[in-house]
C-alpha cells in the first residue's frame, strides 16, 4: 500500500512537471512579420523649413493640400524578420506597386535589410539614399529602457510595455515578448529581454506591429548583406547632408530627414 501511495504521488509529480515545461515554452528561432505604419498628413508638416520665406511656405503647402485630397492619410508597408540564437535578419517585403514616397520623405519608405549580431552587439545594414546603395556597419542602437507593468496580448504572446528614450530625447513605446527568448525587433530596435512585437515613436508618427509568428527555424541562414558601398554611419550622414544642402534654398527641411535618417 505504502508502494502504491508513493508511486502515485511520483506520477503526479512528474506529470505537474512535465505540464508546467510544456505550458512555459521559450521560442528561440522563427520569423516574425511586421506592417509599419505612418501617417502621412502629419508626417508632411515637417516638410517645410521654419527658415522658409513665405512665398516657398505657400508654394509648399499648396503642394501638400494637393497630396492630401488624391493620397491616403495612412501608408503601410511590410517586412519580414528572420531570427535564431542571436542573430536577426529583417528584410523588407515589396509591394507590387511601390508607395510615391512625398519629397522622398525617408520614413515613407519600405524597411532597410538589417543584419543584426545580439551577442556581438553589431548590425549591417543595407540601405538606399539619394538614389545610390550603402552598406553600413556599426554598433547597435542604444536605447534606454524602463519597464512597466503594462501589459497586452499581440498574436497570443502576453507582451509588457517598456518606454524607451533613443537619440537623448525621442520617446518610444515597445511592447515585447519575454517568452520569445530573442532580444530583437523591426528596424534598430532590441535591447529588452525579450522580442519586440509592437512599437511606436509617437512624435514622428510611425508605429510597427507583428501581423505573424512563424515559431520554427527560418528556411534560410541568417547572413548579413552584402550589397551598397562600405560606410560607416557617420560617414553615411555626412555624404546625406553634403547631397541634401542644396535642397535648404528650396524650404525643405533638411534637418527633419537628416533626423529620420538617424532613426531608421
Amino acid at each position: 500500500m505504502k508502494k502504491t501511495i508513493i508511486t502515485l504521488i511520483t506520477i503526479l509529480i512528474t506529470g505537474t512537471t512535465l505540464f508546467a515545461q510544456q505550458s512555459v515554452r521559450f521560442v528561440t528561432s522563427g520569423t516574425i512579420e511586421y506592417q509599419k505604419r505612418v501617417n502621412t498628413f502629419q508626417v508632411m508638416g515637417n516638410v517645410v523649413a521654419p527658415s522658409a520665406d513665405a512665398n516657398i511656405k505657400a508654394r509648399i503647402t499648396q503642394v501638400v493640400d494637393q497630396y492630401k485630397k488624391t493620397q491616403s492619410q495612412f501608408a503601410t508597408f511590410n517586412s519580414s524578420l528572420s531570427f535564431s540564437g542571436n542573430k536577426t535578419l529583417l528584410t523588407p517585403i515589396l509591394p507590387v506597386t511601390p508607395y510615391q514616397s512625398f519629397q522622398l520623405n525617408p520614413i515613407t519608405a519600405e524597411s532597410n535589410t538589417i543584419y543584426t549580431d545580439l551577442a556581438a552587439s553589431k548590425i549591417v545594414m543595407e540601405k538606399d539614399a539619394m538614389g545610390e546603395q550603402f552598406l553600413l556597419s556599426d554598433s547597435t542602437r542604444k536605447v534606454k529602457w524602463r519597464i512597466t507593468n503594462e501589459t497586452r496580448d499581440i498574436l497570443g504572446y502576453n507582451c509588457i510595455r517598456a518606454n524607451g528614450i533613443i537619440s537623448d530625447s525621442i520617446y518610444v513605446v515597445a511592447f515585447y515578448a519575454d517568452k520569445i527568448r530573442v532580444s530583437g525587433g523591426p528596424e534598430l530596435f532590441t535591447g529588452l529581454p525579450g522580442m519586440i512585437l509592437q512599437l511606436a515613436i509617437p512624435h514622428e508618427n510611425v508605429s510597427w506591429v507583428a501581423t505573424k509568428i512563424v515559431d520554427s527555424e527560418p528556411a534560410k541562414a541568417i547572413a548579413p548583406p552584402k550589397k551598397g558601398k562600405p560606410v560607416t554611419t557617420q560617414q553615411l550622414i555626412a555624404t546625406i547632408k553634403k547631397g541634401m544642402d542644396a535642397y535648404r534654398v528650396s524650404g525643405i527641411n533638411v534637418d527633419y530627414y537628416l533626423k529620420i535618417l538617424g532613426l531608421l
